[in-house]
């Protein structure tokens, strides 16, 4: 049973989004281009934000004394706060740049969700495979001797995390497609508020809006995780995170729609002037006539 749902659920994460950004583009009509410009999107925001954060965030969080076994306090908000902040600035960072430069004609709230499920659908698809890869790994692996792949040094860490991946109830396996749900709908929202810094005044705050939301959903996942055991392999910790993040997406979804009520109408083109028919700079019988009046007798 463990196998088979933890398969389902990593399946899951990888047909929600190709499932919802082709019922998208089908509905809206707006061709694969933006969700897969999403797709790439999210990529190119990682390429530059894993190693901000493994060689600039993760010193200055060991720093402040930041672990998964941190307790409540501030050490672990301030934690929360700069993860989050990081995730914040360059996923909407590059999302913002890709409507200035790569995608300089959506400007419409449906262009903004198919955009969105991209971004989002890139992420969840990437957890799907990461997760596969890792079921299959652990399955190859189960009733073995693991001092026989594990170094001595890890080999009480790795015994650790096999027991509490087998021992998660199987009706709790689906969590992470759940999470991957929830996270596309804020990718979704995210990618719509960063639209709005192109639609209406003060686009600035609207860019700071969606780094500001993006780190706050963050940063309560973060310190809900390590607060109640997530990481350890709490199942009760597990329900109350997820129903949080879930909680988070539902708000997301409420702006998402909002916006969608408050949308601004993008500017039409002006209308191109009607062809000209008349005579260009005076025909022959302009000049004709003119000639005639000039010379013609007066009387």
């Amino acid at each position: 049973m463990q196998i088979a749902m933890r398969g389902l659920s990593a399946l899951l994460m990888i047909a929600m989004p190709l499932l919802l950004g082709a019922y998208l583009v089908r509905r809206y009509r707006t061709g694969w281009r933006l969700f897969l410009v999403g797709c790439a999107t999210f990529i190119g925001s990682q390429v530059l934000h894993l190693p901000f954060n493994a060689y600039v965030l993760n010193p200055v969080l060991t720093s402040l004394g930041f672990s998964e076994a941190t307790k409540p306090g501030l050490a672990l908000a301030a934690a929360a706060i700069l993860l989050g902040l990081s995730a914040g600035i360059f996923e909407e960072g590059a999302r913002w740049l890709a409507y200035r430069f790569w995608i300089r004609t959506a400007r419409t709230w449906p262009q903004g969700v198919v955009f969105g499920s991209g971004h989002g659908g890139a992420e969840a698809i990437i957890a799907g495979l990461l997760a596969l890869a890792t079921l299959i790994q652990l399955t190859a692996l189960r009733g073995q001797d693991l001092t026989a792949v594990v170094p001595a040094e890890q080999l009480a860490v790795a015994q650790a995390q096999v027991e509490a991946y087998w021992a998660t109830p199987w009706w709790l396996t689906l969590a992470p497609a759940l999470e991957r749900a929830s996270a596309l709908a804020v990718q979704i929202t995210l990618a719509v508020i960063v639209l709005q810094a192109f639609l209406r005044p003060r686009g600035g705050l609207w860019l700071l809006a969606a780094i500001g939301w993006h780190a706050l959903i963050d940063a309560v996942a973060v310190f809900a995780g390590i607060t109640t055991g997530v990481y350890s392999g709490s199942v009760s910790g597990i329900v109350i995170t997820e129903g949080i993040v879930l909680g988070l997406a539902l708000v997301s979804l409420v702006i998402l729609f909002r916006l969608k009520a408050d949308e601004v109408p993008v500017p039409a083109a002006p209308p191109a002037p009607p062809p000209h028919t008349g005579p260009v700079g005076g025909g022959s019988d302009a000049g004709a006539d003119l000639d005639a009046s000039r010379y013609s007798p007066k009387g």
